[in-house]
């Protein structure tokens, strides 16, 4: 059965990179594109890479009749409209942060106010979809995770599954500007951006939490993580980099066990014998990741590569999409990566 899809939000990086997606998936419909501005034009005149889109989708304000509502949208923008969409029986994808923490405590520590929706937190499945898809068919709230979480959980996941590392963990991760979406402040400027490289966001990045969160929730443990994301000048890609001690007498063929063991059947995470690099997985749904043992000073190094606006966003999206609905996750995320 087709299921018929809004985008709400449809204008930022994350909408675009949603709309290129699913207007060639051959079992959705997109019936409504939202935004706040350009009412009454036709997409594919708003966003110009989007010449697939029939001249008669226009963007609007409204979700019509879509069963499946995506939205990439600010903080607490989704959370405020999820209710009434919910309980039209209409499911809701958010590539935004307001479902990710499980906590309303912890989100009003990290964001600053009360969440828009906590009834609705119990409920929402956090979509690592790696590590979620037992609990995605037939779910009504679905938390896309953040880019730099993605990588970070597909990078350390097997190890802390496996119990094979201690609880600090250090992620040190880089990101193209596109992250920052549609944002004209000046620290996003071209003249500062070119031939640049800074950090941002430490310690108080509002992915910390949610990659403890769900390194807790996937070993059980309580682990202590340090996180500094950068932003080089490059407009796709991330590469996370983490590290952690290993538990006594681990040794590398248990790890590369571990590694084989939780994706060598995934459609999306490639295991890499070489360093990944960004661009290999640029505008595809692909995660490489790499583990490395540093046996002289006993740490796992992780790494994982992805294109931050696909596997980190968008791409992810449908890939839960597809696991709600009963479809192939790889539908509609075939393509290979671009190079160079």
């Amino acid at each position: 059965m087709r299921t018929r899809v809004a985008i709400v939000g449809v204008t930022g990086y994350a909408g675009g990179e949603l709309a290129r997606i699913l207007l060639r998936h051959p079992e959705v419909d997109l019936v409504a594109a939202v935004s706040r501005s350009h009412h009454g034009e036709p997409l594919r005149d708003v966003l110009p890479h989007l010449h697939a889109a029939p001249p008669t989708l226009l963007v609007g304000g409204d979700v019509g009749d879509a069963d499946v509502i995506i939205t990439a949208l600010p903080a607490g923008e989704a959370g405020r409209q999820a209710p009434a969409w919910v309980s039209e029986g209409r499911a809701l994808i958010d590539v935004g942060s307001d479902f990710r923490l499980r906590d309303p405590r912890v989100y009003e520590r990290w964001y600053g106010s009360p969440h828009p929706a906590p009834d609705l937190l119990g409920e929402a499945v956090y979509g690592l979809t790696e590590y979620a898809r037992a609990r995605l068919p037939g779910a009504r709230v679905v938390a896309n995770p953040g880019c730099y979480p993605t990588a970070s959980l597909l990078a350390l996941a097997p190890a802390v599954r496996a119990g094979l590392i201690g609880d600090d963990v250090i992620v040190d991760a880089k990101s193209g500007v596109s992250g920052a979406g549609h944002n004209v402040d000046e620290a996003y400027l071209f003249g500062t951006i070119d031939s640049n490289a800074r950090a941002y966001g430490v310690p108080r990045h509002r992915h910390t939490p949610e990659i403890a969160q769900e390194l807790a929730f996937i070993g059980g443990g309580s682990p202590r993580l340090t996180f500094t994301p950068h932003l080089i000048p490059m407009t796709r890609g991330l590469l996370a980099t983490c590290y952690a001690p290993l538990r006594d007498g681990v040794t590398a063929p248990q790890v590369a066990e571990a590694y084989e063991n939780a994706y060598s059947g995934e459609p999306f995470v490639r295991l890499t014998r070489a360093f990944p690099q960004t661009k290999a997985a640029l505008g595809s749904n692909w995660c490489l990741v790499h583990a490395i043992v540093d046996e002289a000073n006993g740490r796992l190094v992780a790494l994982a590569a992805l294109d931050n606006l696909v596997k980190g966003a968008a791409g992810s999206a449908v890939q839960n999409l597809n696991a709600m609905r009963g479809y192939p996750e790889t539908c509609g995320l075939e393509g290979l990566p671009l190079w160079p």
